[in-house]
C-alpha cells in the first residue's frame, strides 16, 4: 500500500492507524508527526508567504467567487510516487486542493488509485474518518483500537466536566482580521470541556463576525485559535483587537482570561489531535478540575501587560 495524503489531518489519521510507513507523499503543510516533513511534497500554495491576515482573507474570498485554486497538485511528483490510495477532503473549499482536481488527477495516474474524501463536521464524524481510512487501507481493526482510545480520553474529559456548576461563556475565534467565529467540532469541544461557546454553531461552518458581535456575546473566556496559524503567528495579529470598541469592557478582558493557542496544530485539524484540543481547552476553562496531560502545551494566557498593549484606539 502506497498512500498519499492531501491534507495535514489525513496525514495524522494515517499515522494514528500505524500506517506511517505506507505514506509516500504529503502536502507542503504536513508537519506532524515530525518524520513526515522529510517526505515528498505533492502540493504547493499560491498564497504569498508574507501575506497578512487581511490579504489572506481577501484571497480566500476571491477563490470562493472565481473557483480559482489557492492550492494545486504537483502532478509530476504525484505520478512518480504511484499511490494506491489518495486521502483528501471536500469539506473546505479553500484549505486544500480542490476535489475536482484530485479526482481528475487520479484518473490519469497508473493503476487509478482509490480516492477517499473526508468530510467531518463533528467529533463523531472525525472518529468515523479513521474507520474510513482504515477500511480503504485494508486494516479495519486498527481503527477500532485507535478510536476506542480516543473516545476513552474524551469520555474522561466529559465525566470531569459533569462536576462544573457554573459554565463560562466562551468565544473561540478562528481568525482575527477580520474576526471569524469557530464552527464544526469546536463548539462541541468547548461543551465537553465544561463551557458554552456562544457564537459558534456545532456542525456548521465558521462565519465572519463584526467586532460588535464579540462584544455583545460578553464572553467570560476568549480563546484565539487561528486556522492554519501557529501560536507565534497568531500573536502577530493581536493588534487587530484595536478595532474592537468595547474591548476593555469584555468580561474575559477584565478578568484576564484571554488565551491564545496553536490553531494550526490543534483546533483546525479534524484528526486525532482534536482530543488534545479538548484537553487543552478544558484545562484553560477549569484548571483545577482538568489537569493538562503531559506533553500538551497549555493555551497561553495573555498577561495583563499584553492585554493592555492591545487596548483599542479611541473612537
Amino acid at each position: 500500500m502506497r498512500i498519499v495524503s492531501l491534507l495535514p489531518s489525513a496525514t495524522e489519521i494515517v499515522c494514528e492507524l500505524g500506517l506511517g510507513d505506507a505514506l509516500v507523499g504529503v502536502t507542503h503543510e504536513c508537519d506532524y508527526p515530525a518524520f513526515v516533513t522529510a517526505l515528498p511534497k505533492v502540493t504547493r500554495t499560491l498564497i504569498p508567504h508574507d501575506a497578512t491576515s487581511r490579504e489572506i482573507d481577501a484571497l480566500v474570498r476571491e477563490r470562493l467567487q472565481t473557483q480559482r485554486a489557492l492550492y494545486t497538485l504537483d502532478l509530476p511528483t504525484l505520478e512518480r510516487l504511484k499511490p494506491d490510495l489518495i486521502v483528501t477532503q471536500a469539506l473546505c473549499d479553500v484549505c486544500a486542493v480542490a476535489e475536482a482536481e484530485v479526482t481528475a488527477a487520479a484518473c490519469t495516474l497508473p493503476g487509478r488509485p482509490r480516492v477517499v474524501n473526508l468530510e467531518p463536521t463533528s467529533l463523531g464524524d472525525v472518529f468515523d474518518t479513521l474507520h474510513l481510512v482504515a477500511d480503504a487501507a485494508g486494516v479495519p481493526a486498527r481503527a477500532d483500537l485507535a478510536v476506542a482510545a480516543l473516545r476513552e480520553r474524551i469520555g474522561a474529559v466529559a465525566k470531569r466536566s459533569e462536576q462544573v456548576t457554573a459554565r463560562p461563556r466562551v468565544v473561540v475565534l478562528e481568525w482575527l482580521d477580520p474576526p471569524f467565529s469557530c464552527g464544526h467540532w469546536t463548539p462541541e469541544l468547548v461543551r465537553l470541556a465544561g463551557g458554552d461557546e456562544v457564537l459558534g454553531v456545532s456542525g456548521g461552518p465558521s462565519r465572519t463576525l463584526a467586532w460588535a458581535d464579540v462584544v455583545a456575546a460578553r464572553p467570560d473566556v476568549l480563546l484565539v485559535a487561528c486556522c492554519g496559524f501557529s501560536l507565534e503567528r497568531t500573536l502577530v495579529d493581536l493588534p487587530a483587537f484595536r478595532d474592537c470598541p468595547g474591548w476593555e469592557a469584555l468580561p474575559a478582558v477584565r478578568s484576564g482570561r484571554v488565551y491564545v493557542t496553536d490553531g494550526n496544530a490543534y483546533f483546525s485539524r479534524p484528526g486525532p489531535r482534536l482530543v488534545d484540543s479538548a484537553e487543552i481547552v478544558a484545562h484553560a476553562l477549569h484548571p483545577a478540575l482538568h489537569p493538562l496531560p503531559a506533553g500538551l502545551p497549555a493555551a497561553r494566557r495573555l498577561t495583563r501587560e499584553e492585554i493592555e498593549n492591545v487596548r483599542p484606539v479611541s473612537v
